[in-house]
């Protein structure tokens, strides 16, 4: 659970000299396959999420912007559930895992994208670059190699 230490890093920021970096202290390397996934292909693969969820839900519900939603949260718990990747993150190469490595599952992936639906925890996040989101389910989304 969340304690008094889980806060203060919060409260740190950013890393600050050049020998430590996001996921340092999760045991994650610094580059490549593992590292923790960047600002940039995190926003990356969530518009490309919210885009396919935006043409499924005009098509098939006239563009509700609360069918929108209900699609988008339906494709991140079934993907992420099941393969531990929505589209957005296929297409860069990120993936949800717990923090040992292992697939995140189904219950987590529930959570995570139940508080991602909510945009502020996915908005706000540490310095290992992990939002509420993934803080509350014990998940870190990271770079992988996908086979072709």
């Amino acid at each position: 659970m969340v304690d008094r230490r889980s806060l203060g890093s919060w409260l740190e920021g950013p890393p600050s000299d050049e020998n430590s970096w996001p996921g340092k202290r999760l045991g994650r390397p610094k580059t490549g396959p593992g590292s923790i996934g960047r600002v940039g292909p995190r926003l990356g693969a969530i518009i490309i999420d919210w885009a396919i969820a935006s043409v499924i839900a005009y098509a098939f519900f006239g563009g509700s912007s609360t069918a929108t939603l209900v699609v988008f949260a339906a494709e991140q718990i079934i993907l992420v559930a099941l393969l531990g990747y929505g589209i957005g993150h296929r297409v860069f190469s990120l993936q949800v895992q717990k923090l040992d490595g292992t697939p995140a599952g189904p219950l987590a992936a529930l959570v995570r994208t139940l508080l991602l639906c909510l945009v502020i925890p996915a908005v706000v996040f540490d310095a290992d670059q992990r939002g509420v989101h993934d803080r509350a389910m014990g998940t870190v989304l990271v770079k992988v190699q996908h086979k072709r």
